[in-house]
């Protein structure tokens, strides 16, 4: 099992959830996703990141954006920041994703994806209900129904529980990644990373070296 803790308010975690998953299927991996607030981290232990954008390195932040971009070049994604609003808002979707995680795993794969191509690909605010709406209905999710959800307080918590729980296990930041509980891997550039761990799992399993 591998556990993802996300926000969609990322564009690292954009291409980290895009990547994983082909990863994940090749291996015979299961994920469980887990909806975090990336704010809620940076204001608890890693404030940092704001002190970053505050005062940016004009050369760390001139390659960032073309590292950004090679980045999503190579997964054949469409990310830009977000010359409106940015930072965004995002506890509503994340909140969406924990809800639909209960109700239909399989929209949740589509709600956030699009939650991720209306922020960083269509420069929507994803903090409004009508954004959040749109993307619903194209997800075929009934956004009555799933405004309902969000509201609810059981919702509310798990979304706090989460981003707990990610940092007493050694997360700072979105996404984080853990195989087998204890192996950690921040970012999406630390998949190869992850492929190793996995292949070395398959590999010290029981029979791996046996002949067919």
């Amino acid at each position: 099992m591998i556990e993802f803790f996300f926000d969609c308010s990322s564009p690292w975690t954009y291409l980290a959830f895009h990547n994983i998953q082909p990863l994940a299927q090749e291996f015979g991996e299961e994920i469980a996703w887990r909806p975090i607030l990336a704010g809620g981290i940076f204001n608890s232990i890693n404030p940092s990141v704001y002190e970053s954008r505050e005062t940016p390195v004009p050369a760390k932040a001139r390659y960032t954006k073309k590292d950004l971009a090679d980045w999503a070049r190579i997964a054949g994604v469409a990310i830009r920041m977000p010359p409106t609003v940015f930072p965004v808002n995002s506890v509503k979707a994340m909140r969406g994703c924990i809800w639909l995680g209960h109700q239909q795993p399989d929209a949740m794969l589509r709600f956030a994806r699009g939650v991720f191509e209306a922020y960083w690909g269509d420069d929507k605010d994803i903090s409004r209900d009508e954004v959040l709406a749109e993307i619903c209905a194209r997800a075929g999710i009934e956004p009555a129904k799933f405004f309902a959800g969000i509201a609810e307080q059981g919702i509310k918590d798990q979304l706090k529980a989460n981003t707990d729980e990610v940092m007493a296990r050694g997360g700072f930041g979105s996404p984080t990644i853990y195989v087998e509980q204890t192996d950690m891997y921040f970012g999406n550039d630390r998949l190869p990373l992850l492929r190793d761990a996995l292949q070395r799992r398959r590999s010290a399993a029981p029979g791996a070296g046996d002949a067919t």
